[in-house]
């Protein structure tokens, strides 16, 4: 089944600039499964270290380090 959707001129341009011999439904359907890929890659590490203690440790070392920066002065 074949359905029409509109796209602004610069989303067909840039769908245009990537598909080389792909039809556009072949491109977009890339671009979504990319995108639901990336999604779940990302999501594998949602609360990795949620029991980590040395982790803790650790970024409260990098925040108490963070607090103590002193910014140089800029002259224009």
């Amino acid at each position: 089944m074949v359905k029409v959707i509109s796209l602004s001129n610069e989303a067909y341009e840039k769908l245009k600039a990537i598909k080389n011999e792909k039809s556009f439904s072949e491109v977009v359907v890339e671009l979504v499964n990319c995108k639901k890929k990336d999604k779940k890659a990302f999501m594998k590490f949602a609360g990795i270290f949620k029991n980590d203690d040395e982790w803790y440790k650790n970024m409260k070392e990098i925040i108490k380090n963070r607090k103590n920066i002193k910014m140089r002065g800029v002259k224009f």
